[in-house]
């Protein structure tokens, strides 16, 4: 894989209009979006099979977390659409995620991602739903459990990359959301002021957990997920070119 085909682009609209217009300005930079459930609910799943048309590989973030049956029946919905990726919670246990890999059987470029604890949670927020320990500890114990499933890999924020690179080896896929560029300095001089102030600080108040592609990449990450530094810059190409460049090391 190269840079253009690890760093996936969130597109987190809630508004087709200016999906398209971003992924129009990105042209062939991106060869990888990823769709959550606000764009998926606000644009239907028509998006996706657009994109996939365009030779776009498509990342559907559905964090499903249901009845085994109900989990396996959206994962052949996405397979369906030409989804390349699609996210299962591993916290709804070894027979959701078993569900979700049998069901992406029946198509095979598609990969199923388990999430493991969302970036935006803190040892605090685990506590709160009975969850002792610590982030890392809950993540190495969820992503062991979905490696056991068969899952293709995992979801984790930026800090656990190393931690999940030594636990499950080298060939999982490692996926990475809560990720920045590489600073304010950086940013500023390929992107202007606006796209600076994104690079600097593009997950914050979103994610808890974060850390920059060149870090996620370093760590053994297969791909980053960046949204606002890329989508909200000035100049989201120059910002893109930015990750990438994290992904050559």
């Amino acid at each position: 894989m190269d840079g253009r085909d690890r760093v996936i682009v969130a597109l987190d609209f809630d508004d087709r209009r200016d999906a398209r217009a971003l992924v129009a300005r990105l042209g062939d930079a991106c060869g990888s979006y990823k769709i959550g459930l606000e764009l998926l609910t606000a644009a239907g799943p028509d998006l996706v099979e657009e994109l996939v048309g365009q030779g776009h590989e498509v990342f559907l973030d559905l964090k499903l977390f249901e009845i085994p049956n109900s989990v396996a029946g959206a994962v052949r919905a996405a397979g369906a659409l030409g989804a390349s990726m699609v996210t299962v919670h591993a916290m709804g246990g070894t027979g959701i995620v078993a569900a979700a890999v049998e069901a992406a059987r029946e198509f095979p470029r598609l990969r199923v991602l388990a999430l493991t604890v969302v970036t935006s949670m803190t040892a605090s927020d685990l506590a709160d739903v009975g969850i002792g320990g610590t982030p890392d500890e809950q993540v190495l114990r969820l992503a062991r459990l979905a490696a056991g499933a068969g899952c293709d890999g995992v979801i984790a924020s930026p800090r656990e990359v190393g931690l999940l690179r030594a636990g499950l080896g080298p060939d999982p896929l490692i996926v990475t959301p809560g990720v920045t560029l590489q600073g304010r300095g950086a940013g500023a001089a390929v992107a202007g002021g606006v796209a600076g102030a994104a690079v600097a600080g593009g997950a914050a108040g979103v994610h808890s957990r974060t850390g920059t592609a060149q870090e996620a990449f370093a760590a053994g990450a297969s791909h980053v997920v960046v949204g606002r530094s890329i989508t909200r810059a000035a100049d989201p190409v120059a910002a893109l070119a930015l990750a990438r460049a994290g992904a050559a090391g």
